[in-house]
């Protein structure tokens, strides 16, 4: 396959110092996660997707080895400047087709039903405003396009629940705005059709995130 990438910049994108802290940090936070089970849980997810993809909220880039090679076309989008530099070097060493965009899963600069398959994968639990985001996902899907997506939620567990309440704006503080007390299947739900969903734990992670929805939904035809 040959390797080509673009990267465009949006005037919302984000650079802060925590956030180039973060980009450094990220991979080996998440490193005895991906090796307890996420890494098998993002390809049995990603080798679905099919047609034109969008994946939001790429951030450095972990999705990418996992991506079938026949897919029409690439897209990622990144809105955290340090995040994007860690992102294309990934992307140049897999060897990877794609298209790297500087924009916010809130304002996604693409054209309605555009894409067939979008992905997400710890991203709404992070995004400013996840209703925003999950508009934007079914407008730049077609229909009967796919929302791939893995992301940590609210715990079903009342105990479990509560004590993510209580510590919610510290994970905040200490994770880089990202929530562990958000309902995200619910949002998603509410703009997209549920195909099918599961319950998992994020093994390796803290207690607070380690509550997991993965699944599929589809926008209306």
């Amino acid at each position: 396959m040959t390797t080509t990438t673009s990267t465009q910049t949006s005037p919302n994108a984000v650079e802060t110092t925590g956030s180039r802290f973060s980009s450094v940090m990220y991979d080996p936070f998440l490193w005895l996660g991906e090796r307890r089970g996420m890494r098998a849980t993002r390809h049995r997810l990603l080798s679905t997707a099919r047609g034109q993809v969008l994946e939001i909220g790429a951030g450095t880039g972990l999705n990418l080895p996992h991506y079938p090679e026949d897919i029409e076309e690439l897209v990622l989008t990144e809105p955290v400047e340090p995040m994007v530099d860690r992102l294309e070097r990934r992307r140049a060493a897999l060897g990877r087709t794609a298209r790297i965009v500087v924009a916010p899963a809130e304002n996604l600069p693409f054209e309605d039903g555009s894409f067939d398959t979008v992905v997400s994968t710890m991203v709404l639990c992070t995004v400013t405003d996840p209703d925003q985001a999950i508009a934007e996902v079914q407008r730049v899907l077609r229909p009967g396009g796919r929302l791939l997506f893995i992301e940590h939620v609210r715990s079903p567990s009342a105990a479990s629940a509560h004590w993510q309440d209580r510590l919610a704006d510290a994970w905040a503080g200490f994770a880089d705005g990202c929530r562990c007390d958000r309902d995200t299947l619910s949002a998603i739900s509410s703009r997209l059709d549920l195909a099918s969903w599961d319950r998992a734990r994020w093994r390796g992670m803290p207690r607070v995130v380690q509550p997991l929805v993965i699944g599929e939904a589809v926008a209306s035809a």
